[in-house]
């Protein structure tokens, strides 16, 4: 009970100290068993991929695709796009940036001659299907419910979605700590970790920036569609954002976001339709966080890292995100396959992008809701009150993280 009292970032954040400061004394045995745990959790979270996406994509298609109309085509094209320029900014900023700061550090790369901690044994679980075939089993279904009005399809799918999420919620979020202290354990006794902490140190500030200067360049847009001075607009704005640092929640910020949205001077039907589906489908600053820590891991171990592979993971992100589980980490829970399949990511990079998410999980959700009120502010100006449609979204306020 006293563990479950103590949020997810607080948690993974001792047992990151706690799997360095054991793995300078702990025996190999030690190290070994941990490693046992690791390669059986990270068998059953590769089965669980395309449940995730299968799961929580295809409801939501189904829920923004039954409730089509133009003023949500343009709302949702503006946030896809908002989403994949945070990725490809974070892309370019990575490109110039990161090779410079890696390459300060004397063996940060993790060469294939390292010392590999083996487990005792691991059990398989293959997935039931790639996760190519689940993102398109997703979109088939979740168009299909929307356009044929299938009841007893969607409530199915509904009802699977919160048996996916409650498996999330109890049974890989709390693991995630264990997981995450086999993995600082290990690679303290392999030798890796200084260097490692030493390198993303610098890269988290250089994420903190990013963030920060989006959010200047949403409202600088937003500015020149509402004719306002977009500082002030970004102040009005920074309620949300610091309420959205203390609850990690989008969902949980939306009554504060419409305030301040409205405040700013945006329509009351127009902020009360497109900042709640914006909770959902903009994704900013999640993305711009994943890609950046994405191309780091990359540029440490030597990995090929181009424009067109990174497209190809931005453009896929950005759909598969729009559905993340409403839980602190879902953002990255969800892109776990894409990292895999598109990144060639291995468990011990994967466990890395997981810690490394979830110690910035609050800064990239106070961006994604922050710029919801941007978006909101160039929706406004696009559709007058007479041609707005405000469709009713009172489902769409599923937490995104």
């Amino acid at each position: 009970m006293t563990m479950k009292k103590i949020g997810l970032l607080p948690r993974v954040a001792i047992a990151i100290l706690a799997g360095i400061l054991i793995g300078f004394i702990a025996p190999m045995w030690c190290a070994r068993t941990f490693a046992t745990f690791n390669a059986i959790f990270s068998q059953f979270l590769g089965f669980m991929i395309p449940m995730i996406i299968v799961g929580f994509v295809a409801p939501a298609i189904a829920d923004i695709g039954a409730k089509a109309g133009k003023l949500l085509v343009v709302t949702a094209a503006i946030a896809y796009f908002a989403t994949f320029f945070a990725g490809i900014l974070s892309y370019f900023t990575g490109s110039l940036s990161f090779p410079a700061l890696i390459a300060g550090e004397e063996g940060v790369a993790i060469t294939e001659d390292s010392t590999q901690i083996l487990p005792f044994f691991t059990v398989e679980m293959p997935p039931l299907m790639t996760v190519m075939t689940a993102l398109v089993l997703a979109f088939m279904m979740g168009l299909g419910i929307a356009f044929s009005s299938g009841k007893a399809l969607k409530h199915g799918f509904e009802e699977f979605r919160d048996i996916v999420g409650k498996t999330i919620d109890t049974a890989i979020i709390p693991l995630l700590p264990i997981y995450i202290f086999g993995i600082f354990l290990n690679m303290t006794v392999e030798g890796q970790v200084g260097m490692i902490l030493k390198c993303f140190l610098k890269i988290i500030v250089i994420i903190f920036i990013l963030h920060v200067f989006i959010l200047v360049l949403q409202y600088c847009i937003a500015a020149l569609f509402s004719r306002q001075n977009p500082f002030k607009m970004l102040k009005t704005m920074l309620p949300a954002y610091f309420t959205a640092l203390g609850t990690q929640s989008s969902a949980a910020t939306i009554p504060v976001t419409l305030r301040q949205t409205i405040k700013m001077g945006v329509r009351e039907d127009i902020a009360g339709f497109v900042v709640p589906l914006c909770a959902t489908i903009h994704m900013s600053g999640s993305t711009l966080k994943i890609v950046a820590c994405a191309l780091a891991l990359m540029i440490m171990h030597n990995q090929p890292h181009d424009l067109g592979l990174f497209c190809h993971f931005i453009g896929m992100l950005g759909v598969t995100i729009i559905a993340a589980p409403g839980i602190p980490g879902g953002a990255i829970m969800a892109s776990i396959g894409l990292l895999q399949s598109i990144l060639g990511f291995d468990e011990q990079m994967v466990a890395m992008m997981i810690a490394l998410y979830i110690a910035m999980d609050s800064f990239g959700t106070a961006c994604n809701v922050t710029g919801d009120g941007a978006l909101a502010a160039i929706i406004n100006r696009i559709f007058p009150r007479s041609d707005s449609e405000t469709p009713d979204t009172h489902h769409i306020t599923q937490k995104p993280v």
